[in-house]
């Protein structure tokens, strides 16, 4: 479950850079619906009829000096569905976003770039038949298995390989996703766990080598919020004996559960998929952001199955203000997943959306 967004964002962005939106009927996208067959790497490209898609990588990797370093690297595609019959080249038809983020427990700091545009001048696109986006000087492309990914910001670069060492992970039923009680609200969603990564990261002008594990998101839909839910937690986790697991939840504006789901992979490829009676998340402890104020629960209780997991956050203070290109404020960080009498299982990240407003998606 991953993927920000707002409508009123992306009309902003569309009249502050100037676009042309001419009035046109109002645009059909295709429904997200059960039974539709996953092809790779076919469905790892693009897929622009949809209004709204995302590739979203995060991972924990070390430097030379076994210090852990996580990191998140995002684009998203919108099909704002206006100036569609504009012939001209600079109609945004498509506009993509990009998210950043390098997170040191260490020292307890974020750093994080943003990126948008318009799709077009072979400067800002995402192409169907494999992963192939760039935005500017932000990419992230695929060679077979392996994927390449370069971001940078005001005070890091990024430049990472990412291998893939295992098939994808179909998430719901075979890929589709529900996101609510209406089968209306899905997407068609899988993901790639445990990829490796091998590469280099350069903050405040060092660079460092870096070696480590990711978590490979792809999504893309039409509908994927209802009205009544204001935002979601989620977590992707890569266990320490190989497997995977997948949880998330939306909420309402009480906080109370409207839909939850899981998905986990053992070590030996069998997978289990939970549904919303399945999956509880209960927060243990929450932080309070100094800049906008919101309160996240930072640190859960999740039980999925017979099972219960303690996620523990390696620094509380991983909140996004991405407000000026996707329009949200969101909480994204990396975690430690945790067992009977804290045995450590695995590593990964957390997402936290909609506790600073909500979503429009």
């Amino acid at each position: 479950m991953r993927g920000l967004g707002a409508r009123t964002s992306i009309l902003l962005w569309l009249l502050l850079s100037g676009a042309s939106m001419p009035a046109t009927a109002e645009t059909v996208y295709p429904q997200v619906t059960p039974g539709v067959e996953l092809e790779f790497p076919r469905d790892e490209g693009a897929h622009p009829d949809f209004r709204i898609e995302w590739w979203y990588v995060t991972g924990w990797v070390q430097d030379e000096d076994a210090r852990p370093i996580g990191f998140q690297v995002t684009f998203f595609r919108v099909r704002p569905g206006l100036g569609e019959t504009n012939p001209s080249r600079f109609a945004a038809r498509q506009i993509l976003f990009g998210h950043a983020a390098i997170a040191e427990p260490a020292i307890g700091r974020l750093r994080h770039a943003e990126r948008s545009a318009r799709a077009g001048f072979d400067l800002a696109y995402a192409r169907e038949g494999l992963t192939d986006v760039r935005l500017d000087d932000w990419s992230i492309r695929q060679d077979g298995d392996r994927y390449h990914t370069v971001v940078q910001g005001d005070d890091f670069v990024m430049r990472l390989d990412l291998d893939r060492v295992q098939p994808p992970l179909l998430q719901g039923e075979r890929g589709f996703s529900r996101k609510g009680p209406s089968p209306l609200a899905a997407s068609y969603y899988y993901s790639l766990p445990q990829l490796q990564v091998s590469g280099e990261i350069v903050i405040d002008g060092r660079r460092r080598v870096v070696t480590g594990e990711a978590w490979f998101d792809h999504e893309w839909s039409s509908d994927v919020l209802d009205e009544q839910s204001r935002g979601w937690d989620w977590m992707g986790i890569n266990l320490d004996d190989g497997g995977a697991l997948m949880a998330f939840r939306l909420r309402d504006g009480e906080g109370r559960a409207r839909w939850a789901a899981a998905t986990l992979r053992s070590a030996d490829g069998a997978v289990q998929t939970f549904g919303p009676e399945q999956v509880e998340w209960t927060p243990v402890r929450r932080w309070t952001s100094p800049r906008t104020g919101a309160e996240y629960p930072v640190q859960w209780r999740v039980r999925v199955g017979d099972r219960e997991f303690d996620v523990e956050p390696l620094m509380d203070d991983a909140e996004l203000d991405s407000r000026s290109s996707t329009g949200t404020i969101y909480w994204e960080g990396p975690v430690r997943l945790l067992g009977a009498g804290g045995a450590p299982l695995g590593r990964g990240y957390l997402e936290l959306t909609g506790y600073a407003g909500q979503l429009d998606l």
